[in-house]
């Protein structure tokens, strides 16, 4: 099956560049588990090779955590290398929305025309048992949402990524800020597979996706314990796009980070399985035509 797609969500990195997680020793909380696969040059022959068994129309490159001294020169990077092969077609980029110069950065990321959006990881707790509220640079802090009210005075959507049990938190931003279009990242990371955890996760997916700013990338069902699933992952796939309906929903592969449980082929087969029952055109939106929208793409 070879599948027509946009990819709404990928990576590309030249460790010359500055990427701590990937320069530096292994981040022991990092979801995927160790991740000295991943400790190497990704480019965009790269990325073309992984793909090759598909037609990819376009790609969404995400903030990959570039030093956060730097924030702008990874934007630089990617637009110069748009420049030489046309690629990728757009940019996620990064700010910090709690400190002093995040309206500086938000308008040197919006000066460059690929910059669609940026994603930054608001402060969160490592598991729902050790919530706090109101630490500096979380979704409470009032200096961040300070920050975050100016992506709409840029024209920038939001990149959410956080683990479920922030998700009120989120849809309270998603409230308050109703022109800011938000597109949250890898199916809200259903970490916990446990009906309780599962229970959890979709009472949080279901308090978002009453937010109709909210959109969703289906994306990254990797755990750190065990290998990639079909039947597990068709059980997240059909919860999210029944809470959030398809229309709302785009496919992402997280690639090369998903690589480290699946390949890009199986990845994209499999989804595709799993929503056959959808509508043609249905199913073309979701591979194609929402994350179009979405990214203001012309395809």
């Amino acid at each position: 099956m070879r599948v027509t797609l946009i990819d709404a969500h990928h990576h590309l990195w030249d460790l010359k560049n500055s990427y701590p997680w990937l320069n530096d020793a292994n981040d022991p909380h990092f979801f995927l588990g160790p991740y000295d696969d991943l400790k190497k040059n990704y480019l965009w022959p790269d990325y073309e090779k992984d793909t090759s068994d598909h037609q990819v129309l376009a790609t969404v490159h995400c903030e990959a955590e570039w030093a956060r001294d730097d924030q702008v020169g990874e934007t630089q990077w990617l637009t110069d290398m748009h420049q030489r092969i046309g690629h990728p077609s757009a940019i996620v980029a990064h700010a910090w929305f709690h400190t002093d110069n995040c309206e500086e950065v938000l308008a040197r990321q919006a000066s460059f025309p690929l910059v669609k959006g940026i994603r930054s990881k608001p402060v969160t707790s490592s598991s729902p048992d050790n919530m706090q509220s109101g630490l500096t640079g979380s979704m409470q802090d009032s200096k961040w949402l300070d920050g975050f009210s100016k992506l709409s005075k840029y024209g920038l959507s939001w990149d959410l990524r956080v683990p479920y049990w922030h998700l009120y938190e989120a849809a309270d931003v998603a409230d308050a800020f109703p022109e800011t279009p938000i597109v949250l990242n890898h199916t809200g990371f259903p970490w916990d597979r446990s009906e309780e955890g599962l229970r959890a996760w979709r009472q949080a997916m279901e308090r978002i996706a009453d937010c109709s700013n909210v959109w969703l990338k289906v994306s990254e069902f990797g755990l750190k314990d065990r290998p990639w699933n079909y039947d597990e992952n068709n059980r997240i796939v059909q919860d999210a796009l029944s809470i959030f309906g398809i229309d709302r929903c785009m496919f992402a592969s997280n690639f090369p980070v998903a690589k480290l449980r699946i390949d890009f082929n199986t990845l994209v087969t499999s989804v595709a399985k799993m929503i056959s029952h959808y509508k043609p055109q249905q199913q073309e939106n979701f591979f194609v035509r929402n994350a179009a929208n979405f990214y203001r793409l012309l395809i």
